[in-house]
């Protein structure tokens, strides 16, 4: 009788909760913890970043009774279903139909294609317009969406799709201007008129359109320490163009060599060659007006799609957009629709796919050992298109190196924001095998030559306050460029490199131009780095004496100095009278034209600060080295700074110099903003 009491007991309890159960409607909540590591995933993970649907886009489907992932299978229908159903607000409604658009397109594009269909066109549009209905036309503004998760998303929806579509379109040719007059066209893909406008960039000189069009997103590098970037509205790419690398730079394919201490690698499909249906010897390798000078190969540009400037709606059933291209060292914000916004920027891509591809490593070798495809005249490279209204910073590498020497100095200096508006970077590259003074005079020239160019009148701020930064035998150059020679060269000439008794004519031009100079005047301040100011005793071990009777000299150079001194001196021909001492040569410590110019003085317009590196940190700092370059070289009386690291003859490398450097750049930038003179104008006053 008990144990049957007991038995209906229990079936009546299980009988009532299942009542219970079934009258509420089986609603049960649970709750659980998650850690942190969920944090973000749940509050940014999305299509770009997971490959799935965003919590966001997810809860707006529950509220459309459409299933989350029968949607990310096949969007389209729910697509048509969120643009109609009500009880959605517009900001939920088009960042949810931005999201299910790009998706969309993703799914619909193979991730290898080269040439898009029109269809996929299509698909890749309306994703960037959803997303630019969105950023402009929501029912808030931008701004005052600024702390949103959703915004940066939908950004990035945006910032994607335009990317993508730029590829395409330049691999689709749209890119190309009219053979004709260079203008822009319109290209008429899938029922949408697309229109270029380039009028915010300029390419280089002689250059109609670009070779490749890769998205900085895509590259990774190893070599260069950080990635500089700006975030805001628009697709970061990189522009290779069509500008010949140096004349012997190339194998007999066309391709530089790639033994560059940078390295770039290409995530996603590859960058065809630029063919606008022009064979490659019409669309031509056009040269630069000046062959002093080449303006940066692959600039990095930021591109944006306008859409209407009309209502929400009329964006919304638009067909013709702008594809628009801008210099992000111009421009760090675009108005649209009555709103501002940050423009997006790299400023490290394309100065690392320059290095990766330049094959400077093996060619500045092979110039010091006088082999072939090497160099025999300075240039300058330009690390952006020139503005007129920055100040330039000139960097001059050493001895068996080239612009690699300054990676990440180059590309921190640009990286800083205060820097990047103040200054632009140019790099020599110059033959290091060539005589110091043969280099001297022809960097000189080279400089000054590219300045006219573009500043003929020299009232730019640019063709003022300029600022060196040389490394080694490239500080020692540096140097000189801020020196008076007065009669001291051509004494030490006419003592050690004269044969006795032989009269020398000093009016001879070019003999003149060598021994005979005085301080650019563009210049106001230098930094001189590792710099053997009186030659290094490296230069006469062993080992340098035999690399020494390597280097060769351009015959052409030789077969000129020779005439020239035949000219100057009168001296009748009887093979080969004056040798002529190599880069290594004049760098020992006992050659008397280094001894000569460490004794002339630096203008006193210009202020100069050191930067020595000593390889211990223990023992005299009179007796230190860096182990090229002893510390009693490189130490000059009356520099404004000096900074000694413990570090090798690479110190320009190390982070705490290039701290230094910003300093020293930092501090001019404030002297010239506070009191409105230039660093030596200071130091004369005082």
């Amino acid at each position: 009788m008990t144990r049957s009491l007991a038995s209906w007991t229990s079936r009546c309890a299980a009988l009532a909760l299942l009542t219970s159960g079934l009258l509420c409607g089986c609603a049960m909540v649970t709750v659980s913890s998650q850690g942190p590591e969920q944090y973000i995933a749940m509050r940014r993970g999305d299509i770009l970043s997971t490959g799935r649907l965003s919590a966001a886009t997810r809860d707006t489907l529950h509220i459309a009774a459409l299933d989350g992932n029968t949607c990310q299978r096949e969007p389209l229908d729910c697509i048509n279903t969120i643009s109609t159903v009500g009880g959605i607000n517009t900001d939920r409604r088009l960042s949810s139909l931005a999201e299910l658009s790009l998706q969309m397109a993703i799914t619909n594009t193979p991730a290898n294609a080269s040439d898009w269909s029109d269809a996929q066109f299509d698909l890749w549009l309306r994703a960037a317009r959803f997303a630019y209905a969105f950023l402009f036309l929501g029912e808030r503004t931008a701004g005052e969406r600024a702390f949103e998760d959703r915004q940066t998303q939908v950004r990035d929806y945006y910032n994607y799709a335009v990317q993508e579509l730029a590829h395409a379109l330049f691999l689709r040719g749209a890119l190309a201007t009219d053979a004709g007059n260079g203008v822009p066209g319109t290209q008429y893909i899938a029922g949408w008129s697309i229109h270029l406008d380039l009028s915010r960039t300029r390419l280089p000189e002689g250059v109609r359109e670009p070779r490749e069009v890769i998205p900085a997103s895509r590259l990774s590098f190893a070599g260069i320490r950080s990635i500089y970037r700006r975030d805001g509205l628009g697709a970061e790419l990189v522009a290779v163009m069509n500008v010949p690398p140096p004349e012997d730079d190339v194998d007999a394919s066309g391709n530089a060599s790639a033994d560059s201490r940078v390295s770039a690698r290409v995530d996603g499909p590859a960058s065809a060659p630029f063919n606008p249906g022009v064979s490659s010897a019409a669309a031509g390798r056009p040269r630069p007006a000046s062959r002093f000078f080449r303006e940066m190969p692959s600039p990095n540009v930021t591109a944006l799609i306008w859409f209407s400037q009309g209502t929400l709606e009329q964006v919304l059933a638009a067909h013709e957009v702008v594809l628009s291209v801008y210099d992000p060292y111009r421009e760090d914000s675009v108005e649209r629709h009555g709103q501002t916004v940050p423009l997006s920027a790299n400023f490290s891509a394309g100065y690392g796919i320059w290095l990766a591809r330049s094959g400077f490593a093996g060619q500045s070798l092979r110039t010091l050992f006088g082999r072939a495809h090497g160099i025999d005249t300075p240039r300058i490279y330009m690390m952006q298109p020139f503005d007129p209204n920055r100040r330039i910073i000139l960097m001059l590498h050493g001895l068996a190196s080239s612009p690699e020497a300054w990676v990440n100095v180059a590309n921190d200096i640009q990286g800083d924001e205060v820097l990047r508006q103040h200054f632009q970077v140019w790099q020599v590259y110059y033959p290091t095998n060539v005589p110091i003074l043969v280099n001297l005079a022809r960097i000189r020239r080279a400089t000054q030559q590219t300045l006219a160019h573009f500043d003929p009148d020299g009232t730019a701020p640019a063709s003022h306050g300029m600022v060196l930064i040389g490394h080694s035998m490239g500080g020692v150059l540096a140097r000189l460029l801020v020196s008076t020679s007065g009669d001291a060269l051509w004494a030490t000439f006419e003592d050690k490199y004269v044969p006795e008794g032989t009269d020398i004519d000093r009016e001879d031009e070019r003999l003149d131009r060598l021994l005979n100079f005085t301080p650019m005047p563009q210049i106001e301040r230098a930094i001189f780095i590792a710099a053997p100011h009186r030659g290094t005793p490296f230069a006469s071990n062993r080992l340098s004496r035999w690399a020494a009777n390597l280097v060769r000299l351009p015959l052409a150079l030789l077969n000129e100095i020779e005439e020239v001194m035949q000219t100057a001196t009168n001296i009748e021909p009887q093979g080969r009278t004056f040798h002529v001492p190599n880069s290594i040569e004049q760098l020992r410590e006992t050659d008397p034209l280094i001894r000569a110019t460490s004794l002339l003085p630096i203008s006193p317009r210009v202020c100069f600060h050191s930067i020595i590196a000593r390889r211990r940190e223990n023992g005299p700092l009179e007796d230190s080295d860096d182990g090229v370059v002893p510390y009693r070289s490189a130490h000059l009386a009356g520099a404004l700074s000096e900074k000694v690291i413990v570090a090798g003859h690479s110190v320009q490398e190390t982070p705490r110099a290039i701290l230094e450097i910003r300093r020293i750049l930092h501090e001019d930038i404030a002297q010239i903003d506070q009191r409105g003179e230039v660093c030596g104008e200071a130091r004369i006053a005082k």
